[in-house]
Protein backbone atom coordinates (compact mmCIF):
# COMPACT_ATOMS: atom_id res chain seq x y z
CA UNK A 1 0.00 0.00 0.00
CA UNK A 2 1.23 3.68 -0.67
CA UNK A 3 3.17 5.29 2.53
CA UNK A 4 1.23 8.19 1.98
CA UNK A 5 -2.09 6.72 2.23
CA UNK A 6 -0.38 4.27 5.49
CA UNK A 7 0.63 7.70 6.56
CA UNK A 8 -3.28 9.18 6.69
CA UNK A 9 -4.42 5.87 8.37
CA UNK A 10 -1.97 6.09 10.86
CA UNK A 11 -3.33 8.90 12.32
CA UNK A 12 -6.59 7.63 12.72
CA UNK A 13 -6.62 7.03 15.97
CA UNK A 14 -4.64 10.00 17.50
CA UNK A 15 -7.13 12.77 15.34
CA UNK A 16 -10.31 10.51 16.88
CA UNK A 17 -9.04 11.00 20.45
CA UNK A 18 -7.94 14.54 19.81
CA UNK A 19 -11.45 15.10 18.71
CA UNK A 20 -13.50 12.68 21.34
CA UNK A 21 -11.55 14.70 24.07
CA UNK A 22 -11.04 17.91 22.76
CA UNK A 23 -14.44 18.37 20.69
CA UNK A 24 -16.87 15.71 21.94
CA UNK A 25 -15.72 15.87 25.30
CA UNK A 26 -16.45 11.96 25.67
CA UNK A 27 -15.20 10.47 29.01
CA UNK A 28 -11.75 9.09 28.74
CA UNK A 29 -12.36 5.77 29.82
CA UNK A 30 -15.24 5.33 27.28
CA UNK A 31 -13.09 7.05 24.33
CA UNK A 32 -9.59 5.48 25.19
CA UNK A 33 -10.62 2.09 24.90
CA UNK A 34 -12.54 2.41 21.87
CA UNK A 35 -9.38 3.66 20.13
CA UNK A 36 -7.69 0.57 21.76
CA UNK A 37 -10.12 -1.72 19.68
CA UNK A 38 -10.16 0.58 16.64
CA UNK A 39 -6.08 0.73 16.91
CA UNK A 40 -6.25 -2.66 17.26
CA UNK A 41 -8.38 -3.58 14.21
CA UNK A 42 -5.99 -0.79 12.08
CA UNK A 43 -2.91 -2.76 12.95
CA UNK A 44 -4.39 -6.45 11.86
CA UNK A 45 -5.48 -5.42 8.70
CA UNK A 46 -3.54 -2.38 7.23
CA UNK A 47 -0.19 -3.27 8.67
CA UNK A 48 -0.73 -7.01 8.44
CA UNK A 49 0.09 -7.59 12.17
CA UNK A 50 0.01 -11.18 13.32
CA UNK A 51 -2.76 -11.83 15.54
CA UNK A 52 -0.78 -13.01 18.09
CA UNK A 53 1.22 -10.14 17.81
CA UNK A 54 -1.48 -7.67 18.29
CA UNK A 55 -3.03 -9.68 21.47
CA UNK A 56 0.13 -9.69 22.80
CA UNK A 57 1.28 -5.95 22.35
CA UNK A 58 -1.75 -5.27 24.02
CA UNK A 59 -0.95 -7.06 26.81
CA UNK A 60 2.60 -5.55 26.77
CA UNK A 61 0.62 -2.00 27.25
CA UNK A 62 -1.63 -3.22 30.18
CA UNK A 63 0.95 -4.54 32.05
CA UNK A 64 3.25 -1.86 31.73
CA UNK A 65 0.36 0.45 32.62
CA UNK A 66 -0.19 -1.58 36.15
CA UNK A 67 3.55 -1.23 36.76
CA UNK A 68 4.93 0.85 37.04
CA UNK A 69 1.57 3.55 35.77
CA UNK A 70 -0.93 3.11 37.94
CA UNK A 71 0.40 2.13 40.59
CA UNK A 72 1.93 5.83 40.98
CA UNK A 73 -1.31 7.29 40.39
CA UNK A 74 -2.89 5.20 43.74
CA UNK A 75 0.04 5.85 45.40
CA UNK A 76 0.04 9.90 44.83
CA UNK A 77 -4.02 9.54 45.92
CA UNK A 78 -3.69 7.32 48.91
CA UNK A 79 -0.83 9.64 50.38
CA UNK A 80 -3.50 12.87 49.76
CA UNK A 81 -6.28 10.42 50.93
CA UNK A 82 -4.81 9.89 54.25
CA UNK A 83 -3.27 13.22 54.63
CA UNK A 84 -7.19 14.04 54.27
CA UNK A 85 -7.65 11.35 57.10
CA UNK A 86 -5.23 12.72 59.43
CA UNK A 87 -5.75 16.53 59.36
CA UNK A 88 -2.42 17.14 57.72
CA UNK A 89 -3.81 19.17 54.97
CA UNK A 90 -4.96 21.60 57.24
CA UNK A 91 -1.90 21.63 58.39
CA UNK A 92 -0.20 22.12 55.12
CA UNK A 93 -2.89 24.78 54.03
CA UNK A 94 -1.59 27.24 57.26
CA UNK A 95 2.16 26.46 56.48
CA UNK A 96 1.33 27.74 52.66
CA UNK A 97 -0.25 30.66 54.11
CA UNK A 98 2.26 31.64 56.27
CA UNK A 99 4.66 31.63 53.70
CA UNK A 100 2.13 33.54 51.17
CA UNK A 101 -2.16 34.31 51.33
CA UNK A 102 -1.21 34.80 47.72
CA UNK A 103 -2.59 32.35 45.25
CA UNK A 104 -0.07 33.23 42.28
CA UNK A 105 2.66 32.67 44.10
CA UNK A 106 1.16 29.13 46.26
CA UNK A 107 1.05 27.79 42.37
CA UNK A 108 4.36 28.94 41.61
CA UNK A 109 5.82 26.71 44.82
CA UNK A 110 3.57 23.85 44.69
CA UNK A 111 2.97 23.22 40.79
CA UNK A 112 6.10 25.26 39.57
CA UNK A 113 8.96 24.00 41.89
CA UNK A 114 7.59 21.51 44.23
CA UNK A 115 5.93 20.15 40.22
CA UNK A 116 9.12 19.96 38.86
CA UNK A 117 11.28 18.57 42.00
CA UNK A 118 9.11 15.70 41.98
CA UNK A 119 9.17 15.13 38.27
CA UNK A 120 13.21 15.54 38.16
CA UNK A 121 13.12 12.67 41.19
CA UNK A 122 10.96 10.56 40.19
CA UNK A 123 8.78 11.28 36.73
CA UNK A 124 5.55 9.23 36.16
CA UNK A 125 2.99 11.29 36.89
CA UNK A 126 4.18 11.91 40.13
CA UNK A 127 4.45 15.70 39.51
CA UNK A 128 1.08 15.95 38.50
CA UNK A 129 -0.56 13.63 40.75
CA UNK A 130 0.94 15.52 43.97
CA UNK A 131 0.89 18.90 43.46
CA UNK A 132 -2.41 18.73 41.76
CA UNK A 133 -4.30 17.01 44.81
CA UNK A 134 -2.59 19.44 47.40
CA UNK A 135 -3.81 22.22 45.34
CA UNK A 136 -7.52 21.24 45.26
CA UNK A 137 -7.58 20.36 48.99
CA UNK A 138 -6.12 23.91 49.71
CA UNK A 139 -9.30 25.62 47.98
CA UNK A 140 -7.94 25.79 44.62
CA UNK A 141 -10.85 24.93 41.64
CA UNK A 142 -9.84 21.30 41.21
CA UNK A 143 -10.12 21.95 36.90
CA UNK A 144 -7.67 24.65 37.06
CA UNK A 145 -5.32 22.41 39.60
CA UNK A 146 -5.43 19.96 37.24
CA UNK A 147 -4.95 22.44 34.52
CA UNK A 148 -2.33 24.17 36.00
CA UNK A 149 -0.24 21.04 36.68
CA UNK A 150 -0.27 19.81 33.60
CA UNK A 151 1.03 22.95 31.88
CA UNK A 152 3.81 23.21 34.75
CA UNK A 153 4.53 19.55 34.27
CA UNK A 154 6.34 20.57 30.58
CA UNK A 155 9.86 21.52 30.79
CA UNK A 156 11.10 19.63 33.47
CA UNK A 157 10.00 16.48 31.77
CA UNK A 158 13.26 16.34 29.52
CA UNK A 159 15.58 15.65 32.72
CA UNK A 160 12.75 13.81 34.36
CA UNK A 161 13.60 11.01 36.93
CA UNK A 162 17.15 11.89 36.98
CA UNK A 163 17.65 12.12 33.28
CA UNK A 164 16.33 9.40 31.87
CA UNK A 165 14.85 10.93 28.79
CA UNK A 166 18.20 12.70 27.32
CA UNK A 167 20.34 9.63 28.20
CA UNK A 168 18.04 7.74 27.25
CA UNK A 169 18.16 9.43 23.30
CA UNK A 170 21.47 9.71 23.88
CA UNK A 171 22.05 5.97 23.81
CA UNK A 172 19.69 5.20 21.09
CA UNK A 173 20.79 7.54 18.59
CA UNK A 174 24.98 7.53 19.08
CA UNK A 175 25.38 11.02 20.21
CA UNK A 176 27.35 12.58 23.24
CA UNK A 177 24.81 13.01 26.46
CA UNK A 178 26.54 15.77 27.21
CA UNK A 179 25.96 18.07 24.33
CA UNK A 180 23.22 16.73 23.53
CA UNK A 181 21.68 18.14 27.69
CA UNK A 182 23.15 21.36 26.84
CA UNK A 183 21.19 22.17 23.54
CA UNK A 184 18.07 20.77 25.16
CA UNK A 185 18.27 23.16 28.00
CA UNK A 186 19.16 25.26 25.62
CA UNK A 187 16.10 25.27 23.46
CA UNK A 188 13.94 25.07 26.98
CA UNK A 189 15.13 27.99 28.59
CA UNK A 190 12.78 30.54 26.86
CA UNK A 191 9.94 28.42 27.88
CA UNK A 192 11.39 27.85 31.61
CA UNK A 193 11.04 31.98 31.80
CA UNK A 194 7.69 32.21 30.21
CA UNK A 195 5.85 29.38 31.86
CA UNK A 196 6.17 30.84 35.36
CA UNK A 197 3.97 33.96 33.53
CA UNK A 198 1.79 31.71 32.20
CA UNK A 199 0.74 29.81 35.35
CA UNK A 200 0.18 33.14 37.19
CA UNK A 201 -1.84 34.89 34.25
CA UNK A 202 -4.19 31.60 34.33
CA UNK A 203 -4.66 31.84 38.18
CA UNK A 204 -6.15 35.01 37.78
CA UNK A 205 -7.58 34.20 34.14
CA UNK A 206 -5.99 37.95 33.36
CA UNK A 207 -2.80 39.79 32.15
CA UNK A 208 -3.58 42.36 35.14
CA UNK A 209 -2.29 39.16 37.26
CA UNK A 210 1.19 39.79 36.70
CA UNK A 211 1.06 43.28 38.76
CA UNK A 212 2.27 43.15 41.95
CA UNK A 213 4.24 39.84 41.01
CA UNK A 214 6.27 40.32 38.36
CA UNK A 215 9.63 40.05 39.86
CA UNK A 216 8.73 37.00 42.16
CA UNK A 217 7.86 35.38 38.86
CA UNK A 218 10.17 35.99 36.77
CA UNK A 219 12.79 35.05 39.58
CA UNK A 220 11.06 31.90 40.07
CA UNK A 221 11.46 31.39 35.71
CA UNK A 222 15.67 32.54 35.88
CA UNK A 223 16.33 30.89 38.57
CA UNK A 224 15.15 27.13 37.07
CA UNK A 225 16.70 28.18 33.92
CA UNK A 226 20.41 29.50 34.81
CA UNK A 227 21.09 26.25 36.59
CA UNK A 228 19.08 24.29 34.30
CA UNK A 229 21.83 25.32 31.16
CA UNK A 230 24.78 25.70 33.55
CA UNK A 231 24.34 21.86 34.98
CA UNK A 232 23.65 20.34 31.58
CA UNK A 233 26.45 21.83 29.92
CA UNK A 234 29.28 20.93 32.49
CA UNK A 235 27.56 17.82 34.50
CA UNK A 236 25.46 16.14 31.68
CA UNK A 237 21.32 14.66 32.11
CA UNK A 238 21.12 13.73 35.73
CA UNK A 239 20.90 16.77 37.57
CA UNK A 240 19.65 19.89 35.65
CA UNK A 241 15.94 19.80 36.52
CA UNK A 242 16.56 18.82 39.73
CA UNK A 243 18.96 21.73 40.81
CA UNK A 244 16.73 24.00 38.52
CA UNK A 245 13.85 23.24 40.41
CA UNK A 246 15.12 23.21 43.60
CA UNK A 247 16.70 26.53 42.94
CA UNK A 248 13.35 28.17 41.39
CA UNK A 249 10.99 26.69 44.87
CA UNK A 250 14.16 28.32 47.32
CA UNK A 251 13.99 31.58 45.11
CA UNK A 252 10.29 31.49 45.52
CA UNK A 253 9.60 31.01 48.76
CA UNK A 254 12.69 33.20 49.96
CA UNK A 255 11.38 35.87 48.12
CA UNK A 256 7.97 35.24 48.94
CA UNK A 257 8.74 35.69 52.49
CA UNK A 258 10.31 39.04 51.93
CA UNK A 259 7.75 40.19 50.29
CA UNK A 260 5.35 41.21 53.53
CA UNK A 261 3.39 44.29 52.75
CA UNK A 262 0.07 44.30 51.09
CA UNK A 263 1.32 47.23 48.84
CA UNK A 264 3.54 44.71 47.59
CA UNK A 265 1.31 42.13 46.20
CA UNK A 266 -1.54 42.85 44.54
CA UNK A 267 -4.73 40.39 45.53
CA UNK A 268 -7.22 40.27 43.25
CA UNK A 269 -9.59 38.18 45.13
CA UNK A 270 -10.19 39.80 48.45
CA UNK A 271 -12.34 37.23 49.75
CA UNK A 272 -9.61 34.62 49.15
CA UNK A 273 -7.39 37.26 50.82
CA UNK A 274 -9.06 37.14 53.93
CA UNK A 275 -9.59 33.51 54.58
CA UNK A 276 -5.42 33.29 53.66
CA UNK A 277 -5.18 36.07 56.91
CA UNK A 278 -7.26 34.24 59.34
CA UNK A 279 -5.42 31.04 57.97
CA UNK A 280 -1.94 33.04 58.99
CA UNK A 281 -3.20 33.75 62.36
CA UNK A 282 -3.27 29.66 63.34
CA UNK A 283 0.56 29.68 64.34
CA UNK A 284 2.19 25.77 63.34
CA UNK A 285 4.24 24.37 65.53
CA UNK A 286 7.58 22.48 64.13
CA UNK A 287 6.50 19.04 65.04
CA UNK A 288 2.82 19.98 63.91
CA UNK A 289 4.64 21.23 60.32
CA UNK A 290 6.85 18.30 60.53
CA UNK A 291 4.27 15.50 60.68
CA UNK A 292 1.78 16.95 58.52
CA UNK A 293 5.08 17.03 55.81
CA UNK A 294 6.52 13.61 56.89
CA UNK A 295 4.86 11.70 53.94
CA UNK A 296 6.24 14.25 51.30
CA UNK A 297 9.66 14.28 53.05
CA UNK A 298 10.42 10.52 53.69
CA UNK A 299 8.71 10.42 49.68
CA UNK A 300 11.99 12.72 48.60
CA UNK A 301 14.54 11.44 51.04
CA UNK A 302 13.88 7.37 49.80
CA UNK A 303 14.02 8.88 45.97
CA UNK A 304 17.36 10.37 46.17
CA UNK A 305 18.41 7.52 48.14
CA UNK A 306 17.65 5.13 45.82
CA UNK A 307 18.46 7.15 42.70
CA UNK A 308 21.75 6.84 40.52
CA UNK A 309 22.90 9.63 42.87
CA UNK A 310 23.49 6.95 45.34
CA UNK A 311 25.17 3.86 43.08
CA UNK A 312 25.34 1.45 45.98
CA UNK A 313 22.08 1.58 46.99
CA UNK A 314 20.23 2.50 43.21
CA UNK A 315 22.36 -1.31 42.02
CA UNK A 316 21.25 -3.61 45.23
CA UNK A 317 17.54 -2.16 44.49
CA UNK A 318 18.09 -3.04 40.96
CA UNK A 319 18.60 -6.66 41.97
CA UNK A 320 14.87 -6.86 42.93
CA UNK A 321 13.81 -6.74 39.05
CA UNK A 322 12.41 -9.04 36.51
CA UNK A 323 12.86 -9.14 32.63
CA UNK A 324 9.19 -10.81 31.27
CA UNK A 325 9.04 -11.66 27.32
CA UNK A 326 5.10 -10.08 26.34
CA UNK A 327 5.50 -9.17 23.46
CA UNK A 328 5.60 -12.07 20.50
CA UNK A 329 7.60 -10.26 17.40
CA UNK A 330 10.86 -10.45 16.66
CA UNK A 331 13.85 -8.23 17.48
CA UNK A 332 12.05 -6.99 20.62
CA UNK A 333 13.42 -6.97 24.12
CA UNK A 334 11.92 -8.49 27.09
CA UNK A 335 9.82 -5.90 29.42
CA UNK A 336 11.49 -5.05 32.56
CA UNK A 337 9.70 -4.42 36.14
CA UNK A 338 11.42 -2.92 38.83
CA UNK A 339 9.86 -4.01 41.98
CA UNK A 340 11.04 -2.38 44.64
CA UNK A 341 13.03 0.96 43.43
CA UNK A 342 9.85 2.54 41.13
CA UNK A 343 8.19 5.81 42.08
CA UNK A 344 4.94 4.10 43.45
CA UNK A 345 5.98 1.46 45.54
CA UNK A 346 8.27 4.66 47.12
CA UNK A 347 5.55 6.66 47.73
CA UNK A 348 3.86 3.59 49.38
CA UNK A 349 6.67 2.99 51.44
CA UNK A 350 7.39 6.59 52.76
CA UNK A 351 3.25 6.98 53.24
CA UNK A 352 3.06 4.07 55.04
CA UNK A 353 6.47 5.18 57.23
CA UNK A 354 4.49 8.38 57.95
CA UNK A 355 1.49 7.18 59.03
CA UNK A 356 3.07 4.68 61.87
CA UNK A 357 5.41 7.78 63.28
CA UNK A 358 1.92 9.60 63.08
CA UNK A 359 0.58 6.78 64.88
CA UNK A 360 -2.17 5.99 62.81
CA UNK A 361 -3.82 2.33 63.16
CA UNK A 362 -1.95 -0.32 59.84
CA UNK A 363 -6.00 -1.10 59.57
CA UNK A 364 -6.89 2.81 59.30
CA UNK A 365 -4.44 3.06 56.63
CA UNK A 366 -5.02 -0.54 54.72
CA UNK A 367 -8.33 1.01 54.69
CA UNK A 368 -7.86 4.51 53.01
CA UNK A 369 -5.69 2.03 50.51
CA UNK A 370 -8.70 0.31 49.20
CA UNK A 371 -10.66 2.83 49.19
CA UNK A 372 -8.40 4.81 47.08
CA UNK A 373 -8.27 1.73 44.34
CA UNK A 374 -11.82 1.73 44.55
CA UNK A 375 -11.86 5.08 43.30
CA UNK A 376 -9.76 4.81 40.44
CA UNK A 377 -11.47 1.91 38.91
CA UNK A 378 -12.58 4.43 35.58
CA UNK A 379 -8.64 5.56 35.24
CA UNK A 380 -7.35 2.18 35.35
CA UNK A 381 -9.33 1.61 31.87
CA UNK A 382 -8.34 4.97 30.63
CA UNK A 383 -4.56 4.27 30.92
CA UNK A 384 -4.46 0.68 30.32
CA UNK A 385 -5.77 1.50 27.16
CA UNK A 386 -3.64 4.48 25.92
CA UNK A 387 -0.51 2.52 26.87
CA UNK A 388 -1.81 -0.47 24.67
CA UNK A 389 -2.71 1.60 22.14
CA UNK A 390 0.97 3.15 22.23
CA UNK A 391 2.58 -0.35 22.06
CA UNK A 392 0.33 -1.33 18.72
CA UNK A 393 1.30 1.52 17.07
CA UNK A 394 4.85 1.27 18.28
CA UNK A 395 4.94 -2.28 16.75
CA UNK A 396 2.92 -2.36 14.01
CA UNK A 397 4.87 0.44 12.46
CA UNK A 398 2.56 3.08 12.28
CA UNK A 399 4.19 5.23 14.48
CA UNK A 400 7.30 4.65 11.61
CA UNK A 401 4.26 5.75 9.04
CA UNK A 402 3.66 8.65 10.76
CA UNK A 403 7.46 9.91 11.24
CA UNK A 404 7.81 9.24 7.61
CA UNK A 405 5.20 11.20 6.41
CA UNK A 406 5.77 14.57 8.15
CA UNK A 407 9.46 13.90 7.05
CA UNK A 408 8.12 13.51 3.08
CA UNK A 409 5.72 16.58 3.54
CA UNK A 410 7.93 18.91 4.92
CA UNK A 411 11.02 18.25 3.47
CA UNK A 412 13.60 21.81 4.00
CA UNK A 413 10.89 22.70 6.43
CA UNK A 414 11.48 19.55 8.70
CA UNK A 415 13.02 21.67 11.58
CA UNK A 416 9.63 23.83 11.89
CA UNK A 417 7.68 20.39 12.45
CA UNK A 418 10.80 18.05 14.23
CA UNK A 419 9.40 19.19 18.02
CA UNK A 420 5.98 18.12 16.78
CA UNK A 421 7.10 14.93 15.61
CA UNK A 422 8.19 14.53 19.77
CA UNK A 423 5.05 15.75 21.00
CA UNK A 424 3.08 13.44 18.82
CA UNK A 425 5.11 10.76 20.41
CA UNK A 426 4.54 11.91 23.69
CA UNK A 427 0.93 12.48 23.13
CA UNK A 428 0.28 8.76 22.28
CA UNK A 429 3.04 7.23 25.10
CA UNK A 430 2.69 9.26 27.68
CA UNK A 431 5.99 9.76 28.16
CA UNK A 432 9.08 11.73 27.12
CA UNK A 433 11.46 8.86 27.46
CA UNK A 434 9.35 6.42 25.27
CA UNK A 435 8.86 9.23 22.20
CA UNK A 436 12.70 9.71 22.18
CA UNK A 437 13.18 5.85 21.82
CA UNK A 438 10.09 6.37 18.81
CA UNK A 439 11.78 9.18 16.69
CA UNK A 440 15.44 9.79 18.38
CA UNK A 441 16.80 7.70 15.19
CA UNK A 442 14.62 8.89 12.84
CA UNK A 443 15.21 13.08 13.50
CA UNK A 444 19.16 12.00 13.72
CA UNK A 445 18.79 10.28 10.14
CA UNK A 446 16.20 13.53 8.69
CA UNK A 447 19.15 15.98 10.03
CA UNK A 448 21.96 13.99 8.46
CA UNK A 449 20.11 13.95 5.14
CA UNK A 450 19.11 17.80 5.23
CA UNK A 451 22.57 19.13 6.37
CA UNK A 452 21.21 19.88 10.25
CA UNK A 453 23.26 19.48 13.03
CA UNK A 454 21.88 16.38 14.26
CA UNK A 455 22.52 17.49 17.99
CA UNK A 456 20.23 20.46 17.35
CA UNK A 457 17.46 18.04 15.68
CA UNK A 458 17.47 15.65 18.59
CA UNK A 459 17.19 17.93 21.43
CA UNK A 460 14.59 19.61 19.63
CA UNK A 461 12.81 15.78 19.57
CA UNK A 462 12.96 15.88 23.64
CA UNK A 463 11.78 19.71 23.59
CA UNK A 464 8.80 18.74 21.78
CA UNK A 465 8.03 15.92 23.65
CA UNK A 466 7.84 18.38 26.45
CA UNK A 467 4.84 20.28 25.05
CA UNK A 468 2.38 17.01 24.25
CA UNK A 469 2.96 15.85 28.13
CA UNK A 470 0.63 18.53 28.71
CA UNK A 471 -1.92 17.09 26.33
CA UNK A 472 -1.59 13.37 26.60
CA UNK A 473 -4.21 10.86 27.99
CA UNK A 474 -2.34 9.26 29.94
CA UNK A 475 -1.01 12.15 32.20
CA UNK A 476 -4.67 13.99 31.80
CA UNK A 477 -6.04 11.09 33.39
CA UNK A 478 -3.34 11.28 36.24
CA UNK A 479 -4.56 14.51 36.96
CA UNK A 480 -8.34 13.64 36.68
CA UNK A 481 -7.92 11.21 39.13
CA UNK A 482 -5.95 13.10 41.68
CA UNK A 483 -8.20 15.80 41.46
CA UNK A 484 -11.99 14.24 41.47
CA UNK A 485 -12.75 14.80 38.15
CA UNK A 486 -12.95 11.63 36.41
CA UNK A 487 -15.07 12.17 33.06
CA UNK A 488 -14.05 15.52 32.61
CA UNK A 489 -10.76 14.52 31.03
CA UNK A 490 -12.11 16.41 27.35
CA UNK A 491 -12.73 19.54 29.40
CA UNK A 492 -9.15 19.96 30.75
CA UNK A 493 -7.64 18.64 27.24
CA UNK A 494 -9.69 21.37 25.75
CA UNK A 495 -7.78 24.14 27.83
CA UNK A 496 -4.32 22.81 27.49
CA UNK A 497 -4.57 21.66 23.89
CA UNK A 498 -4.33 25.93 23.03
CA UNK A 499 -1.62 25.93 25.18
CA UNK A 500 0.29 22.79 24.09
CA UNK A 501 -0.13 24.23 19.96
CA UNK A 502 1.52 27.43 21.34
CA UNK A 503 4.14 25.87 22.83
CA UNK A 504 5.19 23.49 19.62
CA UNK A 505 4.81 26.55 17.10
CA UNK A 506 7.19 28.88 19.12
CA UNK A 507 9.90 25.81 19.23
CA UNK A 508 9.56 25.12 15.89
CA UNK A 509 10.47 28.48 14.89
CA UNK A 510 13.33 28.87 17.64
CA UNK A 511 14.22 25.57 16.07
CA UNK A 512 14.49 26.01 12.43
CA UNK A 513 15.96 29.70 12.84
CA UNK A 514 18.69 28.08 15.82
CA UNK A 515 19.97 25.45 13.50
CA UNK A 516 21.92 28.55 11.61
CA UNK A 517 23.98 28.93 15.46
CA UNK A 518 26.56 27.06 15.74
CA UNK A 519 27.00 26.42 19.79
Amino acid sequence: MNKYILFLIATIPIIWLIVSLGIMKLPAHKTCLFTAILTFIIALIFWKMPLIDAVTSSIEGIAIALWPILLVIIAALFTYNLAVETKSMDTMKKMLSSITTDDRIQVLILAWGFGGFLEAVAGYGTAVAIPASILASIGFNPVFAAIICLIANTVPTAFGAIGIPVTTLATVTGLDVMHLSYLTALQLAPFIIIIPFALVILTKKSFKAIKGVFWITLVSGVAFAIPQVFIAKYLGAELPALIGSLCSMLATIVMAKVMKSKEDIVRLDSKESQEGNVLAIHKVTAKEGLLAWLPYILLCILILVASPLVPSINHFLANFSSKIQIYSGESTSPTSFTWINTPGMVIIIATFIAGLIQKLKVSTMVNVFIRTVKQLTKSFITIMSIVAISKLMSHSGMTSSISFGLCAITGELYPIISPLLGAIGTFVTGSDTSSNILFGGLQVEAAKSLGIDPYWIAAANTAGATAGKMISPQSIAIATSATGLIGKEGKIFSSTVKFCLGYVIILGILVYFGRFITF
